[in-house]
């Protein structure tokens, strides 16, 4: 039977089978297969079985939904691709992979029975964010001709909208006190 394995650490090894035609993924509970990851949607994707074919269906997710790097609508997922929802890593095993401990592993990664060398998997997890040191420092990336194309820029609108209301503030203040001092020596 195939299935979903999440890849994501903290997530590693949680996985779903697909049993029926439809199966909904997404943040919210109400899914067929729950993932509560921020980047993913409450209503993410779809997974229909099409015969021997797993088709994917984006469902106007935010973050959107992807194979093997690739943004998709609806495509073909085929055993040993990536699907990734937001942030979040999915592995599509086929019924011909078996986990320890029996039908349906539960938490542990499954391992390949066929006699085929298995791919090394070299998943890359994506931050969620980044510093402000990171944004200042204008990137990482070495070999960019102009690092400096990330700098941090100075905004020289503010500084003028900050002068220009302190002149103004200035002069309500002078203007409040005039007329104050001219109604006190009446």
């Amino acid at each position: 039977m195939a299935k979903l394995v999440i890849l994501n650490q903290g997530m590693t090894g949680r996985a779903h089978e697909l049993t029926v035609d439809r199966t909904t993924v997404g943040r919210v509970e109400d899914n067929t297969f729950h993932i509560p990851d921020a980047s993913v949607s409450s209503h993410h994707c779809e997974v229909h079985l099409r015969g021997s074919d797993i088709l994917i269906r984006d469902l106007n997710s935010t973050n959107g939904t992807f194979i093997n790097n690739d943004k998709i609508a609806e495509a073909v997922l085929k055993p040993g691709q990536t699907l990734r929802l937001g942030q979040v890593e999915l592995k599509l095993e086929s019924g011909t992979e078996t986990a320890p401990g029996g039908p349906g592993g539960g938490t542990t990664p499954s391992t390949t029975t066929t006699s085929k060398p298995r791919q090394v998997d070299a998943t890359l997890v994506i931050p969620r964010g980044v510093s402000l040191d990171q944004l200042e420092k204008g990137g990482q990336s070495k070999g960019l001709a102009s690092a400096t194309a990330f700098s941090k820029k100075k905004d020289k609108t503010n500084m003028v909208f900050i002068i220009i209301g302190v002149v103004v503030a200035i002069v309500i203040v002078g203007l409040l006190l005039t007329a104050f001092f001219k109604v006190g020596s009446h």
